[in-house]
C-alpha cells in the first residue's frame, strides 16, 4: 500500500487525477471504476481542464460507477447518475454507451445487480478503481456488517451513512435508506485501487483502514489485502496515522 501525504484538499485532486490521466495515457481503453460525493469532485474538474486542454481522450475509455441509490429517479439532482453527468460526463468525450451507472429505478433488483457485475466481468475488469471512504470505514455502500457481500447487491444503509449524507437533502427523512453498491469482491478484483480522503472527520478511520485489523466492521480495512493501492490523504485526514 503506497501512502502520499498531501498538504489540502486541491493538491489531492490534483495527484489523483494524475495518476488516472496516467492510466488512461498508457491504456486509451482503460476501465475506470469511479466515485461520488465531495472527495472526488475536485478530481473530476482537473480531469475535465485536461480534458479542455486536449492532454487527455475519453473516446475509448469505460466507466463504471460503485453505487447508486435505490429509488431515484436519474433526474433526480441528488442521484449519482445526475451528479456523475452534470460534474464529470456532459464535459467529456466518453460515449454514452460506454458510462454504466446502476439503475436505483429497476423493477428487478436481482437481475439490474447480475447484470451489472457481469458488464464488470465483460469489460475485462476495472483497472483502476476510485474509492472514498465513509466516516464509518464503508467503500461504495458497503457498510460495517459481519459478512464482507463479495459482488454487486442490495444495502440497507447504515444510519451513520443516512445522517452524513443529509446534508446534500432538504432534510434526513428524504435520504434514501437503500442503495446498489459493488461487493468487496468487485471493488477487490480491480487491479488498481486509489483510495481519496481528506479533512479531520476521516483521521480516525483512516488510521483503522490502513493500520488496524482487518474486519467488517471497517470495510476499507479489506484494502490491506490487495497487492496495488495507492491512499491520497491530506494532512488532517493523515493526522492519526
Amino acid at each position: 500500500m503506497k501512502i502520499i501525504k498531501v498538504d489540502n484538499y486541491n493538491e489531492m485532486s490534483r495527484k489523483a487525477a494524475n495518476i488516472l490521466a496516467s492510466q488512461i495515457t498508457l491504456k486509451s481503453n482503460s476501465v475506470l471504476g469511479l466515485a461520488t460525493g465531495d472527495t472526488p469532485l475536485g478530481m473530476y474538474k482537473e480531469l475535465v481542464k485536461l480534458y479542455n486542454k486536449k492532454e487527455l481522450d475519453f473516446a475509448e475509455v469505460k466507466t463504471f460507477n460503485l453505487d447508486e441509490y435505490y429509488g431515484l429517479s436519474i433526474k433526480n439532482s441528488q442521484s449519482y447518475y445526475y451528479f456523475m453527468m452534470n460534474n464529470l460526463f456532459n464535459h467529456i468525450n466518453v460515449p454514452p454507451e460506454n458510462i454504466n451507472i446502476p439503475n436505483g429505478n429497476t423493477e428487478n433488483i436481482d437481475k439490474e445487480c447480475l447484470t451489472y457485475e457481469n458488464k464488470v466481468t465483460e469489460a475485462g475488469g476495472i483497472d483502476i478503481q476510485v474509492l472514498g471512504i465513509g466516516v464509518n470505514g464503508h467503500i461504495g455502500f458497503n457498510e460495517p456488517d459481519v459478512n464482507f457481500e463479495a459482488k454487486t447487491h442490495l444495502v440497507i444503509l447504515d444510519n451513520m451513512t443516512i445522517e452524513s449524507n443529509s446534508r446534500f437533502f432538504k432534510n434526513k427523512n428524504e435520504v434514501p435508506t437503500k442503495a446498489i453498491s459493488m461487493g468487496i469482491g468487485t471493488i477487490m478484483s480491480a487491479k488498481k485501487i486509489l483510495l481519496l480522503a481528506c479533512g479531520e472527520s476521516k483521521a480516525d478511520i483512516i488510521a483503522k483502514a490502513i493500520s488496524g485489523k482487518i474486519t467488517p466492521e471497517v470495510p476499507a480495512s479489506i484494502l490491506q489485502l490487495h497487492q496495488d493501492v495507492t491512499v491520497i490523504v491530506d494532512k488532517d485526514a493523515a493526522a492519526k496515522l
